[in-house]
């Protein structure tokens, strides 16, 4: 039946790409249960040596993933063998963070007695993962998982499904046990049933504001299972006192446009010093003319790809015309490039004089403009938003980068650099509606264990000298 099986397309060309039947929860979760112990009890040294064969398995497979991942997320082939690289650097840098923030440790206590720290694992961790980043978002949730000795049932996005299978088929090729690692392929209902199941003893998830803030209600009355929340933002680029207006636009353009506006860690919104915005406006539209937009094969290569699917361009295109309704100018008019294919050029909209804003992630090629004069306001204007993922300051002068730093509201901060291509190696997250204080990346390991703390003494010896009667 049509309704048992997912079809994954390709977003440049429409055509089927990969079907697979419709799994189920509760099946996928009763056999990760079944499995994890065995996992768990194996030593840390064993699977960290299993987790280095996957990563070694990738390797082998890059070309082949990297085609896959270009093809069912649109992303150009560039990008693509990027998103290949960062899984396979993943599994040296968690075998890094989990030695540091989960490692074992002795602590100083009282003659004859000791005290130690050693971490253990949840057990069954459910992972929900995006379309933008199929391969490398949720493999960073499920190898710093595993590695703590967690069993794992990832749900990859109904979008990109193919590309979820491909990772764990890497999983299963590497030898991590099949029951270890265990694939649901399903759309909203079966995220659903996952996330609700009363298996699961967590759940890790990379997606919506929506979305997480319901989850986050949902495991209100769950206090006993471990909840990690991603949920992307509504993030700024500040330009302010920079002489070189060519390298701003270059940093303005990589933030805003960089995987077809499709990062978490986008830039959103443009603030700009009143004094920059005609020739900052200049050099941009100048670039934005320049961007190749194309298919994932196309020679030159693009800078970027289609978004996901016709119906986000349809959401899109009719936002930017939200956004000119609401008071916003625009300054460059977001374009559908090819009929019923969903190919979109950045739209910019000056949002200045709106008569009102909307604090609302716009999932793709949209930038709203701000002009300010004094940085005090723009920094307010930063501010004024419910997420607090990413943040950029594009400037010469690091008194304002001081300043910058020290007032803005956010997990990420940057100086002279986009708003996104976070490391790996550093803890990835925000504040606000932009995650729950679980952040991700290297601090992953925070999540995927939890520390047990014993007092030990070879041999049982205590006293009471207070509140006995005399013998």
């Amino acid at each position: 039946m049509p309704d048992q099986e997912l079809l994954s397309t390709e977003p440049a060309t429409g055509a089927v790409l990969w079907r697979h039947p419709i799994g189920d929860a509760d099946t996928e979760v009763a056999i990760a249960r079944a499995s994890w112990a065995a996992w768990a009890a194996r030593p840390l040294a064993v699977r960290i040596e299993a987790l280095r064969r996957f990563a070694n398995v990738v390797r082998q497979r890059a070309d082949a993933f990297t085609d896959l991942l270009a093809r069912e997320t649109g992303k150009p082939l560039w990008e693509a063998r990027t998103e290949v690289e960062t899984v396979i650097a993943k599994v040296d840098i968690s075998v890094t963070s989990y030695s540091e923030r989960t490692g074992q440790r002795r602590i100083e206590a009282p003659m004859n007695t000791r005290l130690a720290l050693r971490h253990k694992p949840h057990g069954v961790l459910a992972v929900l993962g995006p379309y933008n980043f199929p391969a490398h978002l949720p493999n960073g949730h499920i190898v710093p998982a595993l590695l703590a000795g967690n069993a794992v049932v990832f749900k990859p996005s109904e979008k990109t499904p193919a590309s979820g299978a491909f990772l764990v088929e890497c999983f299963h090729a590497a030898g991590i046990p099949e029951g270890c690692i265990r694939l649901l392929i399903g759309g909203p209902d079966q995220g659903k049933a996952l996330a609700s199941h009363p298996d699961i003893d967590g759940l890790l998830f990379t997606g919506s504001a929506n979305t997480g803030i319901a989850l986050n209600r949902q495991f209100a009355a769950r206090p006993e299972k471990i909840l990690a929340l991603e949920m992307g933002g509504n993030n700024p680029i500040l330009v302010w006192n920079t002489p070189d207006l060519y390298s701003a636009a270059v940093l303005v353009v990589q933030s805003a446009f960089t995987t077809a506006g499709q990062r978490c860690t986008a830039a959103r919104r443009l603030i700009v010093d009143e004094k920059l915005f005609e020739p900052l406006m200049a050099e941009l539209n100048k670039l934005i003319g320049r961007l190749i937009i194309g298919e994932p094969h196309a020679d030159p290569q693009p800078f970027m790809g289609p978004v996901i699917d016709n119906n986000t361009a349809d959401m899109l295109t009719e936002s930017f015309l939200t956004l000119s309704t609401m008071g916003g100018r625009p300054l460059r008019h977001m374009e559908r490039l090819i009929e019923n294919r969903p190919f979109l050029t950045p739209g910019v909209v000056d949002m200045t004089e709106a008569r009102e804003k909307v604090d609302v992630e716009l999932f793709g090629p949209i930038l709203q403009v701000f002009r300010k004069t004094s940085f005090e306001d723009a920094i307010a204007e930063a501010n004024d938003t419910r997420y607090g993922l990413s943040a950029s300051l594009v400037s010469q002068d690091p008194r304002l980068y001081d300043q910058f730093w020290a007032n803005i509201r956010a997990g990420i901060v940057n100086w002279n650099k986009p708003t996104n291509g976070a490391s790996s190696a550093a803890p990835f997250g925000g504040v606000g509606w932009s995650g729950n204080h679980r952040p991700s990346a290297y601090y992953a390991a925070d999540y995927c264990a939890y520390p047990v703390v014993s007092s030990e003494s070879e041999q049982a010896r205590a006293a009471m000298g207070v509140g006995l009667r005399d013998a």
